[in-house]
């Protein structure tokens, strides 16, 4: 990994990333519910999870800026421990603003992680864009780094231990887990 990258990386105090796509393969599925009406439901990557967990250890705060509404994202979001959960916003400069001011930081103690054009505005305004693997071209051009990962694959998990390497917590980690 190249210096720049991981001085950004080590910098980092809030990771926060877009869901479909990101979090997520990006499918969405619809299940009927009995009643004629429908439930949407999405996977979610188990390795992601941890590696969030282990950004709460360290002090690094989570959040997802969605521009879909969904049950399963703000479960997702509880059972990873993110702080912050906003969905329903296609335009999310304001929300990264009202983040920024919540969290008493400016946008170069931020990584955001995204795969497409609505993300990319926010990639510019913070001190780490990254895309997934799985993101259009346009959002890998503004991106910091591409996760090898896709989105729903990994991809945040990647991000996860991309940060933790770069502040020093890493080895650490592994001892916890009596590998190092």
């Amino acid at each position: 990994m190249n210096q720049d990258l991981l001085e950004r990386a080590s910098r980092i105090k809030l990771l926060l990333m877009d869901v479909d796509g990101v979090l997520t393969d990006g499918k969405l599925y619809h299940l009927p519910d009995g009643a004629g009406g429908v439930w949407e439901t999405k996977g979610f990557d188990s390795r992601d999870g941890i590696g969030l967990r282990w950004l709460e250890w360290y002090g690094i705060t989570t959040g997802v800026i969605s521009g879909r509404l969904s049950p399963a994202t703000v479960e997702r979001a509880r059972q990873v421990g993110m702080k912050y959960v906003y969905q329903g916003h296609i335009e999310k400069i304001p929300i990264l603003e009202e983040i920024l001011a919540d969290a008493k930081i400016d946008g170069a103690h931020v990584a955001y992680v995204g795969d497409d054009l609505t993300d990319a505005v926010i990639m510019r305004r913070v001190g780490l864009g990254i895309a997934t693997a799985n993101a259009r071209d346009e959002v890998k051009r503004v991106a910091n780094f591409t996760t090898a990962a896709a989105g729903g694959d990994g991809a945040v998990r990647e991000v996860c231990e991309l940060l933790l390497k770069s502040q020093g917590r890493w080895e650490e980690l592994l001892r916890k887990y009596e590998i190092a």
